[in-house]
């Protein structure tokens, strides 16, 4: 599956430089429309994420969010500063099909294992954002990726089979916003390890042939923002391309 991605930052659609609040770019495009585009041209699936809540979690875009899900007729995932299960809770309520967590998965996984028992593993993604060091340790980032953990992605995965985990977002870090390509020995190497969970292919992406080699080494889902923002292709090239055999 082809998954648009939109980031959110004071109601406008922004881009971050390899998660750098200081290198960020601006489209002139409203979010609903955009959205709605992406439904026409095939989208089953939407990813959502709020830059003010992932920075702040007291200034998430509540209203927005709302609004966007009220009158968008297509499966939402969103993420971005979910810290509790009143958060969960909400955007579940408010119509999102997938809650999306990140740092609290880290911080705090024995609640959020709660959240998963509560609310279903079909309805959340664990979205685990790398830096990969000069011995390949794969650490996840927190905190809208201003901190680093010394928490491995093994680690979190292996931790979260327990309670049914399906879905991981993985994000190699110095591959986002880039469009220098994505990182295919490292989701080659997680889908060998973890044959039973669905990842979500994230950061990179920048042509046609980055879907075909993801595809190829099995990846399920891959989710494009950059190069769909900036007309690197059409999202009916990459789901047609996605569904070529």
């Amino acid at each position: 599956m082809i998954i648009p991605a939109l980031d959110l930052m004071d109601g406008n659609v922004v881009r971050l430089y390899q998660g750098s609040y200081n290198k960020k770019l601006n489209y002139d495009i409203d979010p609903f429309l955009h959205i709605k585009k992406y439904t026409e041209e095939g989208a089953k699936l939407i990813h959502l994420i709020d830059l003010n809540g992932t920075k702040n979690p007291n200034k998430r875009q509540i209203h927005l969010l709302k609004n966007l899900l009220k009158n968008i007729d297509v499966c939402i995932q969103i993420g971005g500063g979910i810290r509790t299960k009143n958060d969960v809770k909400m955007l579940l309520d408010s119509g999102a099909n997938r809650v999306v967590i990140g740092s609290m998965a880290v911080k705090n996984h024995e609640e959020v294992k709660k959240w998963f028992i509560e609310f279903g593993s079909q309805h959340i993604v664990l979205a685990i954002d790398i830096r990969i060091d000069v011995n390949y340790s794969k650490k996840v980032a927190i905190d809208g990726w201003q901190n680093t953990s010394n928490t491995t992605i093994e680690e979190i995965i292996k931790n979260f089979q327990s309670v049914g985990l399906r879905y991981v977002l993985c994000t190699d870090i110095y591959r986002d916003g880039t469009l220098l390509g994505p990182n295919i020995n490292l989701y080659k190497e997680m889908i060998e390890k973890f044959p039973k969970i669905i990842f979500q292919s994230s950061g990179g992406i920048s042509s046609l042939n980055d879907i075909i080699s993801l595809r190829n080494i099995g990846v399920q889902s891959i989710i494009v923002g950059r190069a769909l923002l900036e007309n690197k292709f059409t999202l009916l090239e990459a789901i047609k391309c996605w569904q070529k055999e």
